[in-house]
C-alpha cells in the first residue's frame, strides 16, 4: 500500500499480516478521494474500523485537519501506530483502542462535529453496517457537521453486494461506486441531500 498523494505522496504503508484485516486498495481509496477532493481540506475525518489507517492517513496527507481512528484488533493498531511514526505524524490525530461500539458510547456526548466519516466493516458483519450507519442517522447526528458525508466500504454486486438500506435516519444515500468487488455507497443527510440534489445516480 501506499500514500495516493498530497504531503505523504508515494509514500509506503504497511499492512498487517494476517487476513482479519482488509485493506482498502490504493485504487479505492483513490477513487474514494477523487470525490472527497472538494471537501478534505480542513475537514475533521472519523475512521471508523480503522485497519491500519490507510484512509485516515490518506486525509491527513491530503489536508484534513484532524482525524479520528478507531481499531481494536491488535495487529491492525500495531501496523497503524508504525505508519505514523514513520510518516513522522506527530499531531492531528486520535487513536481509540477498541470497538467502534465501545468508541461510540464514550463519544455520545462528545464536542467533535465530523465532516467526513468512513467505515469499513469486515464485508461478512452486516450488523456492524446496521448499526454504526443507524447510529449516525439517529442518536448520534449531533456529530455530523452541517453537510457532513459519511461513506460506507462494502461488497459490490460483482462480489455479492452487501445489502444496505437507502436511508439510516436522517442518513440518505446519494451515490454508489463500484471496483471489482469493492463498493463505495455515500449518504448524507437528508436536508443536505435534498438541498444539493443527488451527487449521482445510484448504481
Amino acid at each position: 500500500m501506499r500514500i495516493i498523494a498530497g504531503e505523504f505522496r508515494s509514500r509506503k504503508l504497511e499492512a498487517p499480516a494476517g487476513m482479519a484485516t482488509r485493506p482498502t486498495s490504493d485504487r479505492l481509496r483513490e477513487t474514494l478521494f477523487n470525490v472527497l477532493a472538494p471537501r478534505i481540506v480542513g475537514a475533521t475525518f472519523l475512521d471508523l474500523y480503522a485497519g491500519s489507517g490507510a484512509v485516515g492517513i490518506e486525509a491527513l496527507s491530503r489536508g484534513a485537519t484532524s482525524v479520528v481512528f478507531v481499531e481494536r484488533a491488535p495487529a491492525a493498531l500495531a501496523a497503524m501506530r508504525t505508519n505514523l511514526d514513520r510518516l513522522g505524524v506527530k499531531a492531528g490525530f486520535r487513536i481509540h483502542s477498541g470497538s467502534v461500539g465501545g468508541w461510540r458510547r464514550k463519544a455520545s456526548g462528545g464536542a467533535t462535529a465530523f465532516d467526513l466519516v468512513f467505515l469499513d466493516p469486515p464485508y461478512e458483519a452486516g450488523e456492524e453496517y446496521a448499526s454504526t450507519l443507524g447510529w449516525l442517522g439517529g442518536g448520534a447526528a449531533g456529530l455530523l457537521a452541517e453537510g457532513a458525508l459519511v461513506i460506507a466500504e462494502h461488497r459490490s454486486r460483482a462480489g455479492r453486494e452487501e445489502r444496505l438500506e437507502e436511508q439510516y435516519g436522517c442518513l440518505k444515500r446519494t451515490r454508489v461506486l463500484e471496483q471489482g468487488d469493492a463498493a463505495l455507497s455515500f449518504y448524507c443527510t437528508c436536508g443536505a441531500a435534498d438541498a444539493r440534489g443527488r451527487l449521482a445516480p445510484t448504481s
